[in-house]
């Protein structure tokens, strides 16, 4: 099964909790991983006001942003942080 990122909620600056078409919950703080994001096309993201305009296209797999900024669903998977989530029991 191919990675897509299917719900997006931004939880503080640069940190985004992104849920994932395989019901995994990851939440990534950008500010641990701006090494990994060269090019012009990133340096935007740097500013906390562009950094919030993260969106979620629903023709789209992955968050983007205005500028056409976008990462693979793979890659945020990859860096991360597994959440665990509480879900109702659903009684027997």
């Amino acid at each position: 099964m191919l990675l897509a990122v299917t719900d997006c909620e931004i939880i503080a600056p640069f940190r985004l909790r992104l849920t994932f078409n395989n019901d995994q919950v990851r939440e990534v703080d950008f500010t641990q991983h701006w090494g990994d994001l060269s090019g012009p096309i990133f340096r935007p993201l740097r500013d906390p006001a562009f950094f919030a305009q993260v969106a979620l296209p629903p023709d789209s797999e992955t968050i983007e942003w205005p500028n056409g900024a976008d990462l693979a669903a793979e890659f945020l998977y990859e860096i991360g942080v597994s959440v665990q989530t509480h879900r109702p029991r659903v009684p027997a």
